[in-house]
């Protein structure tokens, strides 16, 4: 069995639940921890009974490290603060062999465990993820080479050397702003593989394809891919849809990024109908989510302005969920 962890509060329990949908799909056997981080979102996950599932309380979770630094970070800040104690916890307290922290905005299209076993053949201890950015959005300078979105640590004095340092790093600074070549709880992790033994950066270009990436690649059906630029096969593992938001009034956006049909129908039509699906079976009377609200007009002229302030931006910022 493997053992993966996770963390979000009610502004983010169906894309957390979207993510855990995929998960089951794919690894029946696999335990996910989902750290509560508000009453709400722990209240609606008890009330689920989501199978393989332990679902844990800031009341439980939280030590008087965390709490002595919680007052001095934002909401975002402090569940990055907490991602490495999250992974800590669920190793001391359940005793596992290792633990995975999974993103509350990924979705798996295959097996993760491959990913983990790769780590495992390799006779590493922790396994990271790079970001591997189109050059037109590489961030590598202030937001760090690798990713926190799936991290993999074992129970051992390797695995736990780089978790204990990442913790107390994470304790003493961990903000949403470049400083003295940290960012949040990602810059760290630049010197890793210098840094500790045992460290593995993941091979596998299926984990970890998302929209900063996956301009680089030839998408098919049955998500299989080539990277244009080596010829490599492969296949999606999971997707990260970071800066995805959906509205009510049926539209959704991708972020600022130039993403393409053939990307939007193998990859985002899916992920839209299975957040539709979750809101209408489990929260129809509830505004969580970004079905708070929807698109306006002052939406699509604000971002339209953007979009024409930088070449970044990629075209069609607003897509109709109707159209697929």
């Amino acid at each position: 069995m493997k053992n993966y962890c996770t963390l979000f509060d009610s502004n983010y329990i169906m894309r957390g639940l979207a993510m855990y949908n995929s998960l089951r799909r794919h690894s029946k056997d696999s335990h996910l921890y989902i750290f509560a981080f508000d009453d709400i979102c722990y209240n609606k996950l008890k009330e689920l009974e989501l199978l393989n599932v332990t679902v844990i309380s800031l009341k439980e979770f939280e030590d008087k490290e965390l709490l002595k630094v919680k007052p001095t970070r934002t909401i975002a800040e402090y569940c990055w603060t907490s991602t490495p104690s999250t992974i800590l916890y669920c190793i001391e307290k359940y005793e596992l062999e290792s633990c995975t922290y999974l993103d509350a905005d990924l979705y798996f299209f295959s097996n993760p465990d491959v990913l983990i076993d790769e780590m495992e053949n390799a006779n590493k201890s922790v396994l990271i993820t790079n970001h591997r950015y189109t050059l037109e959005y590489d961030q590598s300078a202030t937001s760090g080479v690798y990713c926190v979105q799936f991290m993999t640590f074992k129970n051992d004095i390797k695995g736990l050397e780089a978790l204990k340092w990442w913790r107390k790093a994470c304790l003493d600074w961990c903000y949403a702003r470049y400083e003295d070549g940290k960012f949040g709880d990602q810059k760290y992790l630049d010197n890793w593989p210098n840094q500790f033994e045992g460290v593995h950066e993941l091979q596998n270009l299926g984990g970890g394809v998302a929209p900063w990436n996956v301009q680089q690649y030839n998408v098919e059906k049955d998500l299989k891919c080539r990277e244009i630029s080596t010829d490599i096969n492969f296949n999606i593992i999971f997707y990260h849809f970071h800066n995805f938001k959906i509205f009510k009034n049926g539209y959704y956006t991708c972020g600022f990024y130039n993403l393409n049909s053939q990307i939007i129908k193998l990859i985002y039509i899916e992920y839209v109908r299975e957040l539709i699906n979750i809101k209408e079976k489990k929260f129809n009377n509830l505004n969580h989510y970004d079905f708070k609200k929807d698109l306006t007009k002052r939406d699509i002229v604000f971002n339209t302005i953007k979009t024409l302030k930088s070449n970044l931006i990629g075209k069609n910022f607003f897509r109709n969920i109707h159209k697929y």
